[in-house]
Parts: structure tokens; C-alpha cells; sequence
């Protein structure tokens, strides 16, 4: 008789769906990204929750945010926070995203950003990025993640958005004082990329292309070093409030904790908080990388800088040279998760890189995968205390550009966290999520007309 051997992990569950589904799973197995494919051996965690514990402070949620909430928990204010995953560290946005770092947070540009707050709130808000991005590159600078420095090229994809472009860049440079600059057509395929749909491009001095598990990891290793405890396989299935400590029910025991930071973003689950059910729009991008490129590839497709990429179309394409001499681009992709493994997204995506370079038309794709980005129903994140009356913070919302501001978002949350948050006075930390009731679900029907709207609107001339 064969004996059958349980697997170490869960498989994975490409049809998982945040919206629908009670929750994302217990010890699922990563996503087969590039990032998990050579990144090499996790590091070490410390093991479901086995047993009752008692802490000062819990993080749902093992990702970049909640990794960078327990590392400045612990470095800036002296508390060891305890961390629950549901599934492996890191498993969601952290390992599934394009490994892009950009001055950005949420969807919204500089002068949207005026349309909305006023000036003077504006400025705050992009020294406040520009603090972040510090930070970014200075906790890169403890972890191997493969690095690669020298700015973001936002690429028009047609000649028509051209002058909103150099409307965007003298904005920056005349108000608030960032560098940015116009480059042409010319320049874009001579000193970076031969993106055959390049009308020009806005070049930002700030930007950086990390491999996105490996800084993950980093950040892991870097918060057990300082006495962090991290636990996978530990999904939070109940949760109660007895007087001013939060009761976290695991599959292993109960957590007890006095504050609560949830940093579970585009993998929240409908029933974890009433203070976070409803407060985001999942959306699913795919991303692909290509096998290996030769010599002659790499010359045809004029890939002389390995910085992140990012089109203009709403429905944008963001891609990069990877440090191994492979393409990896990445765009929208399906509405619901259960339709997420349809041929169909994949193609779109995979005409969209023949577009902007003809020379890898029917080329061998080494890796494809997708995940769910948090994108906040006014394009912009939130981190903060929702409710002065309870001990629950979140750090979440991110739309897409959450690589480098995590890092910078939680330590926010740590900062509210440990009570040191009383300077934090900009929208993104004054004021909750906002909240759509149970509209959610059926908005993925506007989301659809909505899509081939942006389709139609991006492509034609």
C-alpha cells in the first residue's frame, strides 16, 4: 500500500479572490513569481502560533508594511511586536509586485494631489514621499536585494499625452522644487529604452528596481534580529475585545494583544474588521518575465538601463531589464479571481510587450503570474487610526506604488502605534478609508464598462 505524504504547504490558489472569499487560506504556498523562483531559501520564521501569547502589539500581515511596522516598532520605540500571517511570509503583495520604487504614493499625480488638498497640503504631502523614498534606500542599504539606482522613466505611449507630460514636469520642478525633466523620443531609445511606442518620456531622479522577495526576506530577517517573533500558517479567524485587549483567535491559539496594526492590503479579508470590510478595491495585475535575452534581443530592444519603467496609459504598463538579462512587464489583468487564469489576460499582456518591442514577438515566457493591488476608493492611502475609541491601526491603499512607501508607511504606523503620532496632520493620516457599504461587489461591474473605457481612451491617437 503507497503511503501518501502530506505536503509541507498548502498548493497555491490561483483563483483566490479577496472580495468573495472568507479568507486568503492557511500555509498556502507562495505564487510561482520570478521573485520566489530565485530569491533561494526563505529565511528563517518562528513557527505557526502554538499556544496563548500575550503582547504589547500584534501586525496582521507579513509584508512589506507590516515587516517595516515591527522593525521601527522595535528600533525607534523599544516594542517587540508579534506578527500573524495567514499563509507564508510574505505571500501576497510583497512577492507578486514589479520590484518598481518610485516617489509616488497611491494613484494620484502632484497636481491632483493640489486639485484636492490645496497647495500648501501638496507640499507637505511630496515631503513627505521624498522622506519616505529616504527611508526606502536607506533600509535597502542593509539588505542584498539586488539594487539597481538612477530614477523612474514615466514613457508617453503616444505623442498626443506628450504635453501633459511636460505640463506634470514643470509643475514639479516650479513648485515643488524636484528635478524632473522632459526627454524625447530620441533620448528615451538612445540612453535607456528602444520602446517602440515612446513618444518621449518625464525622467524622475528617484526611483530603483529591487528583486521584491529578497527584500522581503531582508526585511524578515531584519525584524527577528531585533526580537521580532514572526509567525506564519496563523490566520486571524475570530476576533472579540475584552475591555482595552484584542482577542486574535488562530488555528494554534489566541493572541492577546493591547494594539492592533493590520497591514494586509490588497488580501484583506471581508471579515477580519468592520473597520476595514469594504474600505478597498482589489484589483488584479499580471506580470510575466521572459527567459533569458541574447545579445542580439537586448541590441534590437536598445535596453541600456535597468531603472523602472512605467507608460502612460491608465491601464499602465510598468517593466524593467532585470539584473539576469530578462524583460519582466506587467499590466492590468482580470476582474474577478475566479476568471484570473483565463489565456486571454495573459495574450493582452503578452501583445502589450510585442508592441513596444517587435524584436520578442513569440518569445518563451520563463515566469507569468498576478496578484491583488489595494487600491483605495479616492486613489490614495490611508494610515491610520480609524476610530479614536479603539486600538487599531492600518497602513493600506497603496494603488500599485507601494514598494517603496511601505517602508515609510510603516514606520507611520509604528509611530501611531507607540502614541508618537499626534504630529502626523496630512489627509492620508487624519482620516479613515473610504468606505463604499456593500456597493463593493457590484462595483466590478462598473469596473468592467470602466476598463474598456480606459482601453479605448488609451489607444487611440
Amino acid at each position: 500500500m503507497q503511503k501518501h505524504i502530506k505536503p509541507l504547504f498548502a498548493p497555491y490558489d490561483p483563483h483566490y479572490d479577496p472580495v468573495v472569499d472568507a479568507g486568503p487560506g492557511t500555509n498556502r504556498d507562495y505564487a510561482p513569481t520570478y521573485w520566489i523562483g530565485t530569491a533561494g531559501r526563505p529565511p528563517q520564521d518562528d513557527g505557526p502560533v502554538m499556544g496563548d501569547i500575550d503582547c504589547d502589539v500584534a501586525i496582521v500581515g507579513s509584508g512589506y508594511t507590516g515587516l517595516s511596522a515591527a522593525i521601527h516598532l522595535a528600533r525607534e520605540h523599544g516594542i517587540k511586536a508579534v506578527v500573524l500571517e495567514a499563509n507564508r511570509v510574505a505571500w501576497g503583495c510583497s512577492t507578486r509586485n514589479g520590484g518598481q520604487a518610485q516617489i509616488s504614493s497611491g494613484r494620484l499625480k502632484r497636481s491632483q494631489w493640489i486639485a484636492r488638498w490645496g497647495l500648501d497640503v501638496a507640499k507637505k504631502m511630496h515631503a513627505e514621499v521624498a522622506e519616505g523614498f529616504d527611508l526606502f534606500r536607506s533600509l535597502v542599504a542593509e539588505i542584498d536585494c539586488e539594487p539597481q539606482d538612477g530614477g523612474h522613466l514615466y514613457i508617453a505611449h503616444k505623442p498626443s499625452v506628450m504635453p501633459a507630460l511636460q505640463k506634470e514636469s514643470d509643475l514639479l520642478n516650479d513648485v515643488f522644487g524636484y528635478r524632473s525633466r522632459i526627454v524625447s523620443r530620441g533620448e528615451v531609445h538612445a540612453d535607456f529604452v528602444k520602446d517602440a511606442e515612446a513618444a518621449g518620456a518625464m525622467y524622475e531622479p528617484d526611483g530603483m528596481s529591487i528583486h521584491a522577495a529578497k527584500l522581503a526576506f531582508g526585511y524578515q530577517e531584519l525584524a527577528r534580529d531585533l526580537g521580532v517573533t514572526i509567525h506564519p500558517s496563523s490566520p486571524v479567524s475570530g476576533w472579540e475585545t475584552h475591555g482595552k485587549v484584542h482577542h486574535l483567535a488562530t488555528p494554534g491559539g489566541t493572541v492577546r494583544a493591547r494594539a492592533v496594526g493590520i497591514a494586509t492590503a490588497g488580501y484583506t479579508s471581508p471579515g477580519l474588521s468592520t473597520l476595514t470590510s469594504h474600505r478597498l478595491m482589489p484589483i488584479l495585475s499580471n506580470s510575466i518575465v521572459t527567459r533569458v535575452l541574447t545579445p542580439a534581443e537586448i541590441e534590437a530592444c536598445g535596453l541600456k538601463s535597468r531603472i523602472p519603467l512605467t507608460d502612460t496609459r491608465t491601464l499602465r504598463h510598468y517593466y524593467r531589464f532585470l539584473p539576469d538579462n530578462r524583460l519582466q512587464i506587467g499590466s492590468r489583468s482580470a476582474i474577478t479571481g475566479r476568471d484570473a487564469a483565463n489565456p486571454k489576460h495573459l495574450k493582452v499582456l503578452v501583445d502589450g510587450m510585442e508592441r513596444k518591442f517587435p524584436a520578442l514577438a513569440g518569445i518563451e515566457l520563463d515566469y507569468s503570474w498576478w496578484g491583488w493591488v489595494d487600491v483605495s476608493h479616492d486613489m490614495m492611502p490611508r494610515i491610520c487610526r480609524p476610530d479614536p475609541d479603539q486600538s487599531i491601526f492600518y497602513a493600506m491603499g497603496y494603488g500599485g506604488n507601494g514598494v517603496m512607501y511601505s517602508a515609510q508607511a510603516g514606520r507611520r504606523l509604528a509611530q501611531m502605534i507607540a502614541g508618537k503620532g499626534s504630529g502626523l496632520d496630512l489627509p492620508i493620516f487624519t482620516s479613515p478609508l473610504p468606505h463604499h457599504g456593500l456597493l463593493t461587489p457590484f462595483r466590478r461591474l462598473g469596473q468592467s464598462l470602466m476598463y474598456r473605457w480606459y482601453h479605448h481612451k488609451d489607444e487611440r491617437p
